[in-house]
């Protein structure tokens, strides 16, 4: 039997929303107030959930203070207050937009989970506006 567990994280950033190869013109047409040179902030809610068979000894899918500690390592202590597109590598080139934010995530934390466990992350940008990436 397969049961999902999830961990619930935050984290406050500042981004800009641009394409370096438009005009500011163009920049502020997509993407509205997001594109400001001066960027803007969220106070991003994370969700990671991770599915797998019970482990018959434990009774853990995966140990909870594990994922807490890995969390709070691998994603909090690297995206919490910083300006995404100036502070973090993944996102000199990459548009920091909420759906490749939940792809660099995922790609920082599926290394380091167990292979047999499937991984889910969903972000919240807002709370109405919110992107989730299972890998696919």
């Amino acid at each position: 039997m397969k049961v999902t567990v999830s961990r619930k994280a935050h984290f406050n950033a500042a981004h800009r929303l641009y394409n370096a190869d438009w005009s500011d013109a163009r920049n502020a047409i997509v993407f509205g107030k997001c594109a400001n040179p001066n960027y803007h902030g969220h106070n991003y809610e994370l969700i990671v959930s991770v599915n797998g068979e019970i482990h018959p000894e434990t009774g853990f899918v995966m140990d909870m203070k594990v994922l807490k500690k890995l969390i709070e390592n691998e994603i909090e202590e690297k995206f919490d207050h910083k300006n995404l597109n100036e502070e973090l590598k993944e996102f000199r080139t990459l548009n920091p937009t909420a759906e490749n934010i939940v792809v660099v995530i995922w790609n920082i934390l599926r290394p380091k989970i167990d292979d047999k466990l499937a991984l889910s992350i969903t972000l919240y940008e807002t709370p109405r506006n919110f992107v989730e990436y299972s890998g696919e």
